[in-house]
């Protein structure tokens, strides 16, 4: 009685197989003999995966911190400011409007500047009048900082008696252009033919940045001092979240009855949510950049497997002569092909998870890369590798023993 198959009741062997542990372990030979080909090869791979890893994450890094800005400043501020006539004319907003503006029953906090005219701010009074660094001289309410959200970098902000006298607060690019570091009542400008001393420096106000270039100084003192005339140039509105839109359509004729045409109104918010936008429509272009260099990598494979075969005949025609299938040939060279794109994949998405986070950190932004980038990128490189790999295997597969023999 002989020993077959179970069933058969013939002699004839069971076929041999090649279980995905040898497949594997026979690609890692196949690449290990060649270790510089089989590097430089991950490597095109590598650098293509961690181009599109790290535009994604700083991108999305990017956004998350816009989107954390809005979540502390809030959507909810509006500004006004003066429009365009039909005529030309310079328009100037009503001195009461602020106190209209307040009056509108879902504002919560209302405040504003005012820009004084043919005032500018000096380092010393030696300074030629001509050199103002485009820097602006404004009158500001003393509830200003709470309404914009801003914040105190040094010393201090105005308050009620501060505001009668001669001080200012600088805002963060004012101060770097005028070289002032000092807030401790020792330093003093050059403003509007007056000495102001300087009490404090403001931290760059997201939500109202034409603050960061301007010299703030208070209501009383820029009335009695500069000659201001009480005219707002910029008013700043908080309101309810859900009453943005009745308020928004209030405030031009609350603001200017006789002529609400000339009132313009804005959401500063905006311009953050256009930011993120743009560099969503950024990392787009990004992205397919990073797709070519990956496309540059699979072509790389390709063309080591390629070459592997051409180099590998002798062994190719061992293997078939020993017994080894047609498709056992094709799974070794498919494995060794996928493993080495698998490898640069691995390799990319780190790198590129790295190169966000130091990006991130040297920015002070959040580290924000989507778990599906790196699960993305992966599956990327195994299909890169599939199909870089198909046709040399295809190539080795149909390769008779004979012919390859011969070439010994």
């Amino acid at each position: 009685m002989s020993a077959g198959r179970p069933g058969s009741g013939r002699g004839d062997p069971a076929p041999s197989r090649l279980r995905p542990r040898d497949t594997l372990r026979v690609a890692a030979s196949g690449l290990s003999a060649r270790p510089l080909r089989a590097v430089l090869s991950a490597l095109g791979i590598a650098v293509g995966v961690a181009a599109m890893v790290a535009v994604v994450g700083i991108s999305a890094s990017s956004r998350e911190q816009v989107n954390q800005q809005l979540r502390e400043l809030g959507t909810n501020l509006l500004t006004v400011a003066p429009g365009q006539s039909f005529t030309g004319e310079e328009v100037r907003l009503p001195p009461e409007s602020v106190d209209m503006v307040d009056r509108i029953p879902a504002v919560t906090d209302v405040s504003a500047i005012g820009a004084v005219a043919g005032a500018a701010v000096y380092r010393n009074d030696e300074i030629d009048p001509g050199q103002t660094n485009a820097l602006a001289v404004n009158a500001a309410r003393i509830d200003l900082l709470d309404t914009v959200g801003g914040t105190v970098a040094s010393g201090r902000w105005l308050d009620e008696a501060l505001a009668e006298y001669p001080t200012v607060v600088l805002g963060a690019t004012a101060a770097e252009l005028l070289g002032i570091s000092r807030t401790d009542g020792t330093v003093g400008v050059w403003l509007g033919g007056e000495w102001f001393t300087v009490v404090g420096v403001l931290d760059p106000v997201a939500l109202a940045p034409e603050l960061d270039s301007a010299a703030l100084v208070g209501w009383p003192a820029a009335t009695e001092i500069l000659g201001f005339d009480g005219s707002p140039s910029t008013i700043y509105e908080r309101s309810d979240e859900a009453a943005i839109e009745e308020v928004q359509a209030l405030l031009p004729a609350t603001v200017n009855p006789e002529h609400p045409e000339e009132v313009a109104v804005s959401r500063p918010s905006d311009a953050l949510a256009a930011q993120a936008a743009a560099d969503e429509t950024l990392t787009t272009l990004l992205l397919a950049l990073g797709g070519v260099a990956l496309l540059v990598g699979g072509i790389g494979v390709a063309n080591t497997m390629v070459i592997a075969v051409l180099e590998r005949r002798t062994e190719i025609g061992l293997r078939r002569a020993l017994g080894a299938t047609r498709a056992h040939v094709r799974r070794q060279f498919l494995g060794e092909s996928v493993l080495l794109a698998g490898l640069g994949g691995t390799g990319g998405a780190v790198l590129g998870g790295i190169v966000t986070a130091v990006f991130a950190a040297t920015r002070d932004w959040p580290f924000a890369l989507p778990l599906w980038v790196l699960a993305g990128a992966a599956a990327a490189t195994v299909l890169v590798g599939a199909l870089a790999g198909a046709y040399p295997a295809a190539r080795a597969a149909r390769m008779p023993p004979t012919a390859a023999l011969s070439s010994v």
